[in-house]
């Protein structure tokens, strides 16, 4: 099996000398004694450990751990159209107007001065 070289942008197998494309990441829930393989994770993570196919496949937990193997096949590269709907809703949501109620506030005293936006009130006590 010869391994397919890294393009620019794609994630690549983090095994040592592995460079084929990642397709699964793992990751480890140690109070539970768990590893976890599941679908290629959207981003990086510092304690997670991107898998290529064949080792994916080869992978085994130390004994007395439980391997939990996500479903890979349906995987999507890039954002579902729920996602994309979910964007759009958000981004609608922003863009509209705020109505602002500017609440007229309640004097209680007589007005006897003014610095720039501020006003002094004198009690009607």
């Amino acid at each position: 099996m010869s391994a397919i070289p890294a393009q620019q942008g794609l994630r690549t197998c983090s095994r040592t000398a592995c460079a084929r494309r990642a397709v699964a990441t793992l990751t480890y829930v140690y109070a539970d004694s768990t590893a976890v393989l599941g679908p290629l994770a959207t981003f990086a993570e510092p304690h997670a450990y991107d898998l290529c196919e064949t080792h994916s496949e080869r992978l085994s937990a130390p004994r007395g751990w439980e391997v939990l193997r996500l479903a890979l096949g349906s995987q999507q590269f890039g954002p579902s159209g729920d996602d994309l709907l979910a964007l759009a809703d958000a981004v609608r949501e922003a863009a509209r107007p705020v109505r602002q109620v500017v609440e007229q506030p309640r004097e209680t005293g007589r007005e006897t001065g003014r610095k720039g936006h501020l006003r002094m009130l004198t009690s009607d006590d």
